[in-house]
């Protein structure tokens, strides 16, 4: 039998050799999951002795790390705004970065609270594994959500995280086409705020992606031959289902928001705002409607 600390030696070297970057960090974290303990464990009891069945599906799992697949689909988790998140194949990993679009929205919501507003409605746009609407409703308890994506596993996975985080009473999940079933069923001029963070990958761009990306949904990628496509038809349909005054915001990649502001412009959209990252880069656009 082996030790856990000659287990990480041995994995560390493995997916160095396969040119994963944090080589010494994901062995940890794939042989803490396979055995069921935690990092800190490993660190602490370096030199216990790893059972042959756990050291078997360690290496089992480092060799799918070496072809590539993403360490959240190997271990089903990610974390979120400070929050445990379900995610399988069937939907994109939450991104750090997309965290400030939680943190702005919420923002939005605390000032309308603060003006004795008493809306609190918000529809999440290609919710996928349900980060931002499980997100926004965990951290503001009068906030109700229609969270929508096209993709019925990915709203399978969402609602798991929903009952996960307590806030499946507030957040109802919907298939379908970005806002064209709520529009269909009457929700308009009722919202507060639309958060997306639709594909916006030109197409033309997908092969360059890196390796891992691959393993993630095609459909959570592709935003068209721009990567803006999916953004012009939510506008208008954002404009019919929010009060005047709702706020719109979306994330894209960082090429793309000054031309996003442009699109929001021409279609009569208002207090139009591009936001940096905390890298710097131009990731958030929002708008307000007028109504």
């Amino acid at each position: 039998m082996i030790t856990c600390g000659e287990l990480l030696v041995k994995g560390t070297r493995l997916l160095r050799e396969k040119e994963i970057e944090a080589s010494r960090l994901e062995a940890e974290v794939l042989l803490a999951f396979a055995w069921g303990r935690s990092r800190t464990d490993l660190l602490i009891f370096s030199n216990d002795l790893v059972p042959g069945s756990i050291e078997e599906k360690f290496y089992d799992i480092l060799q799918q790390r070496g072809c590539g697949v993403p360490v959240a689909y190997l271990t089903g988790e990610k974390e979120f705004m400070s929050l445990p998140f379900y995610v399988n194949p069937s939907v994109l990993i939450p991104r750090p970065e997309t965290e400030l679009i939680v943190e702005k929205v919420l923002e939005h919501f605390a000032d309308r609270e603060e003006k004795g507003a008493v809306g609190h409605l918000a529809a999440d746009v290609g919710t996928g594994s349900g980060a931002v609407a499980v997100s926004l409703a965990y951290y503001n308890p009068r906030l109700r959500l229609k969270a929508v994506d096209i993709s019925a596993r990915a709203i399978q996975v969402a609602a798991r995280n929903a009952r996960r985080h307590e806030v499946a009473d507030r957040v109802e999940f919907l298939q379908g086409d970005l806002l064209s079933l709520l529009i269909q069923r009457g929700s308009t001029g009722v919202g507060h705020a639309v958060v997306a963070n639709l594909p916006y990958i030109p197409t033309a761009d997908l092969h360059d992606l890196p390796r891992d990306v691959h393993y993630e949904p095609n459909s959570a990628l592709d935003g068209g031959e721009d990567g803006l496509e999916l953004y012009r038809r939510l506008a208008p349909q954002a404009s019919v289902f929010l009060a005047p005054g709702g706020l719109i915001a979306c994330e894209v990649g960082p090429d793309q928001a000054e031309q996003l502001a442009r699109i929001l412009s021409v279609q009569g959209w208002e207090e139009i705002q591009i936001v940096r990252d905390y890298a710097g880069r131009e990731r958030i656009v929002i708008g307000v409607f007028g109504g």
